[in-house]
């Protein structure tokens, strides 16, 4: 969608006297007005400056005039508005009972502090007979998504042994549609493993692209028991206990027509452009996982993605794994205990969802003048700015 854009601005003579608006022709006459080009820079500047719309100054780089621009911010007190509560029997085989909106909030599993934090959390105060399930709760956009940069800003994860949480984008009839796993582990890992499941013939390569140690390149469901291409985080507090005590971290996940990439930013080193909602993955170098267009097309595997949080126990994952991971007895038995679960909580800052956008123009600015106004102490300013662009959403 193109269009131009004419911003003029006047200061018109008024009809009543100079001395009453004293400020106004004070206020005028300290206005510093610079040169054209000067004028050109600031204009340009716009483009790049925090907190605005910025424009790409690298026309080379083909991802050079993408813009994120805000789609969906899931934070504070409305978090919840945007998620249903999923109830149905959990599909990796966990020994846990999802529970519904009104359990969540009622029983303190789901619930938003007083400083917006939202917190997520599975019964630890209920000893359980043998073959029950432990409550927990897993939660799913209401919005589908095709593509975006989606950004997690999580101060507290779940961790423990028989514990598995993720965070994560899922399609319809999985694996059709596929699932990327942005934040996931089992029991007391320190270290993330992003993940990709999809239908066969997307795979990964070029390892040298990307910071984290691949576990398997088939990203198929259906080769090696679903375990898909993982990815495990170059850094040893990206998951458990060490990423709590350095208060977490960021999780980014940008998904196109180019491929698909995962970034982790400890609390420390999270970038500004992600703090002022202005993101701009260009700047965040090399990613921890990135699934390329060159051997998994996003457009045929991923599609129509919403986002879940969860927290199960044992299952084809943290069970299977279990007595291996150095955890004590059987996982059966430890769910049984409510003592075992007191870290397994989820403290999260917010989720902001970003869509592409792309910017290209040019922008010119014609020369201020100042003229003294017949019988007034007003001056007379017209600046007129010619903007042209075309945007494409």
């Amino acid at each position: 969608m193109g269009g131009l854009g004419v911003l003029v601005l006047t200061l018109l003579p008024l009809s009543h006297p100079a001395s009453a608006i004293p400020s106004r022709s004070s206020i005028l006459s300290k206005v510093p007005f610079p040169s054209l080009s000067d004028y050109k820079d600031r204009i340009n500047g716009l483009w790049r400056r925090e907190g605005t719309v910025r424009r790409a100054t690298n026309t080379s780089d083909p991802d050079s005039a993408n813009l994120w621009v805000v789609d969906t911010l899931y934070e504070g007190k409305d978090f919840f508005d945007g998620f249903d509560f999923y109830t149905d029997k959990d599909p990796t085989n966990g020994q846990v009972q999802y529970v519904d909106r009104d359990t969540a909030f009622g029983e303190k599993l789901a619930y938003v502090t007083n400083d917006n934090k939202v917190v997520m959390k599975v019964d630890n105060t209920t000893y359980l007979s043998q073959g029950q399930n432990r409550k927990s709760v897993r939660i799913q956009s209401k919005k589908r998504f095709n593509g975006g940069l989606f950004i997690l800003d999580l101060e507290k994860a779940p961790h423990g042994c028989g514990t598995w949480p993720a965070f994560w984008t899922v399609g319809p009839n999985w694996p059709m549609g596929g699932e990327i796993d942005i934040f996931e582990g089992v029991h007391e890992n320190t270290q993330n493993q992003a993940t990709f499941h999809t239908s066969d013939g997307c795979t990964i390569t070029d390892p040298q692209n990307f910071t984290g140690n691949l576990l398997a390149s088939d990203c198929s469901a259906f080769a090696d028991n679903n375990a898909g291409c993982g990815l495990i985080n170059d850094s040893a507090a990206s998951f458990g206990a060490p990423f709590n005590a350095v208060k977490g971290g960021v999780f980014a996940s940008r998904w196109d027509s180019n491929g698909v990439w995962i970034w982790f930013f400890h609390r420390s080193t999270i970038p500004n452009d992600i703090t002022n909602k202005v993101p701009d993955p260009r700047l965040w170098g090399k990613p921890t996982a990135l699934l390329s267009n060159t051997s998994c097309a996003p457009d045929k595997y991923f599609w129509d993605h919403q986002i879940v949080f969860d927290i199960t126990f044992c299952g084809d994952w943290a069970g299977a794994s279990y007595s291996g991971d150095g955890c004590p007895g059987t996982c059966s038995e430890h769910v049984l205990d409510p003592a075992n679960f007191y870290n397994t909580t989820w403290s999260i800052n917010y989720v902001h969802v970003f869509r592409n956008s792309h910017v290209s123009g040019s922008v010119s600015a014609a020369v201020p003048r100042v003229s003294p106004l017949t019988g007034g102490s007003l001056a007379l300013v017209l600046v007129t700015l010619v903007l042209s662009w075309s945007i494409t959403i």
